[in-house]
């Protein structure tokens, strides 16, 4: 007989659980021993027969809860489907970008309307300096003229003959060539509202949108009375003699400016229909408006006469006796000095005119009316023009 040895080979795996057959008899074999031990072991007998097979047989993964942990969120997904952007954010994000391009756009805008003012002052200055050059040449031509005929005035130092000025010569003071400049630009402005204001009424815009363009014509109008008004203080006989208007307009100027009397009249006929109360305020301002100036030329015409009695008050005899000459020219520079006052009431008058007819009107009416006011003068100024280049007989 072998020796008994260490199996180190076994012939069965030993991870190979004993056959039930076996394991029966196990239990046969230790219930007899433990019969006559108390009830309550054999529960825990019981309870630890499953324990060790469950800790001898290997524990499956548990895909249950994984699976379960993992298909929460996803089922939930599942069933909302694919996310669609929410329109309102959408909205939002156009409504912001075409804001941006908006202010974009608008300052573009400005810039452009900037540079084009920027030209408009430079050509405006280089006009000036090319009409001042052309202004020179002439008033050296008359000077020659004068001198090669003669025709100097002798010894009256009312006109300047002590410089040897000619009678044909001109003076024009600082301030008025400088209101003669800031009115042509004025009037190339006037054109560019009139014929935004011309193309808003054409497109017949609503009421609002057209408001905006009636308040800056009416506001443009405002701007040329201030000009006024500033050269009133230091040249009034510019604006009296209205050299800084064409011929033709200078037929028709009553006190350095329009008539407003015949202004009202003029553009009745271009605002109709009227109605009966617009009817009864127009004709109001309009008699008011002749009592007004008839009050003005009366007082223009006092002032008149009594510049010529105190300068036909002392013998005109030459040379004059120089106390009653020096004494002659106070009291007639204090009485001209009132002729600041009518320039400026007859100003006030025209101003008044045209603000009350915006009133009176409708915003439509007032377009109209301020569009037959610019193409009134505007046929002024052409027949000037074709009546200096007219065809003349040698």
């Amino acid at each position: 007989m072998r020796p008994p040895t260490l199996n180190i080979f076994p012939s069965k795996p030993m991870h190979v659980e004993p056959s039930s057959s076996k394991s029966k008899a196990n239990i046969e074999l230790v219930s007899p021993q433990t019969s006559g031990s108390k009830r309550p072991s054999e529960p825990s007998m019981e309870l630890a027969n499953p324990r060790n097979e469950t800790a001898s047989a290997p524990q499956p993964p548990k895909p249950v809860k994984r699976e379960g942990n993992r298909k929460g969120p996803t089922s939930s997904s599942e069933h909302e489907g694919p996310k669609t952007p929410d329109p309102k954010v959408a909205i939002d994000a156009n409504i912001c970008a075409l804001k941006r391009c908006a202010q974009t756009l608008r300052r573009l805008a400005q810039n452009r309307e900037a540079a084009r003012k920027s030209r408009l002052r430079k050509k405006a200055y280089v006009q000036q300096l090319e009409s001042s050059r052309i202004r020179l040449n002439q008033l050296e031509q008359e000077l020659q003229r004068a001198r090669t005929q003669g025709m100097f005035l002798g010894g009256g130092a009312l006109l300047g003959g002590e410089q040897g000025l000619p009678v044909t010569m001109n003076t024009i003071s600082t301030e008025a060539a400088m209101f003669d400049v800031e009115y042509a630009r004025w009037q190339e402005e006037n054109h560019r509202i009139v014929c935004e204001l011309r193309a808003a009424v054409q497109e017949h815009l609503p009421e609002n949108e057209l408001r905006l363009f009636v308040d800056n014509c009416l506001a443009h109008y405002d701007q040329v009375m201030n000009l006024k008004s500033l050269v009133a203080k230091t040249d009034v006989f510019h604006l009296v003699s209205g050299m800084w208007k064409t011929p033709a307009e200078r037929c028709f100027m009553w006190i350095g400016g329009f008539r407003p009397s015949e202004l009202i009249k003029i553009i009745v006929s271009q605002i109709e229909p009227l109605t009966e109360q617009q009817i009864l305020g127009i004709c109001g301002l309009q008699q008011s408006t002749q009592e007004a100036e008839e009050a003005l030329s009366q007082g223009l015409e006092a002032l008149n006469q009594s510049l010529s009695d105190t300068i036909t008050s002392d013998s005109l005899s030459y040379p004059p006796n120089m106390a009653n000459y020096m004494g002659q020219m106070a009291v007639a520079m204090n009485k001209l000095s009132t002729l600041e006052g009518f320039v400026r009431q007859a100003d006030n008058l025209r101003h008044q005119t045209i603000h009350r007819l915006h009133q009176i009107l409708t915003t439509r009416q007032a377009a109209r009316c301020f569009l037959a006011i610019a193409e009134y003068f505007h046929r002024l100024r052409a027949l000037s023009s074709l009546w200096l280049a007219r065809p003349r007989q040698e």
